[in-house]
């Protein structure tokens, strides 16, 4: 499955009918509590990873929570 991640273009080697937002985030190594995600231009809840189906195409943007004072 070929998605657009930050602008770049990424292969992801999950089935599309299992392609979930959580088990892609987990693939790529993002930590669920440090990120924001966005699937074409629509901001995703955390507590809804799990249910939202990738497909391919997708364009997904992942923002980094970076805590300091």
């Amino acid at each position: 499955m070929r998605i657009i991640i930050n602008g770049e273009e990424q292969n992801l080697s999950l089935s599309e009918d299992k392609a979930f937002l959580s088990q892609a985030l987990d693939s790529l190594g993002y930590k669920p509590n440090t990120i924001v995600v966005e699937l074409n231009k629509l901001i995703i809840n955390s507590k809804k990873w799990g249910e939202v189906l990738l497909k391919d195409g997708d364009n997904l943007e992942i923002v980094s929570i970076v805590g300091g004072g």
